[in-house]
């Protein structure tokens, strides 16, 4: 038998029923899916020590599970001394098993690290179903060794979600587990 995440299958056990419930939709494929994370990191230093988006990429390769590739500018800006084609960043998109693993790792291990933690803002929405969370330290990552960390960093986590509308994917985010801030 294959293997199954955990979030998949409460996904298709216990999510679908809770949201058809909820929204009254009349056919399941209405129901609202994660279809993609994507987790980026910006390295503005990049621009005088090309050794830092190697050390980027890995943290995301570690982290996420799968291999991290580096972005780079798309124009000149002179006041950053940055070049057209320069590494900036580095970013990883996850979909299917990878991206129920990282979302389970992210809710039950990595969250719970953040010192001071009571939940993740809810006004990081776009307006199309869209979730943007900002981490303001790696190192609430099991996976990242304190002892090897060059520069304590950020990186921006986007789950981009089938759902039309912010309330219903708000709805399906805090059934897959994310812990909303209470108003």
């Amino acid at each position: 038998m294959a293997y199954i995440p955990r979030l998949k299958e409460e996904y298709t056990n216990r999510v679908i029923k809770a949201l058809t419930e909820e929204y009254s939709y009349k056919n399941v494929m209405q129901v609202p899916k994660l279809q993609k994370i994507v987790i980026s990191k910006g390295v503005g230093a990049a621009v005088a020590d090309k050794k830092l988006i190697d050390y980027a990429v890995e943290e995301l390769t570690k982290i996420s599970g799968q291999k991290a590739v580096s972005t780079i500018s798309k124009k000149d800006v002179a006041t950053f001394k940055l070049r057209k084609g320069m590494p900036i960043g580095a970013k990883v998109t996850l979909r299917g098993e990878k991206m129920y693993e990282f979302l389970d790792r992210l809710v039950t291990a990595s969250l719970p690290r953040v010192r001071d933690f009571n939940g993740i803002k809810a006004n990081g929405f776009d307006g199309r179903g869209n979730y943007n969370l900002g981490i303001t330290e790696q190192i609430i990552f099991p996976e990242i060794d304190i002892d090897k960390v060059n520069k304590i960093s950020g990186m921006d986590i986007t789950f981009v979600t089938s759902a039309p509308t912010d309330k219903e994917a708000k709805s399906l985010l805090t059934e897959l587990g994310l812990p909303f801030k209470k108003n």
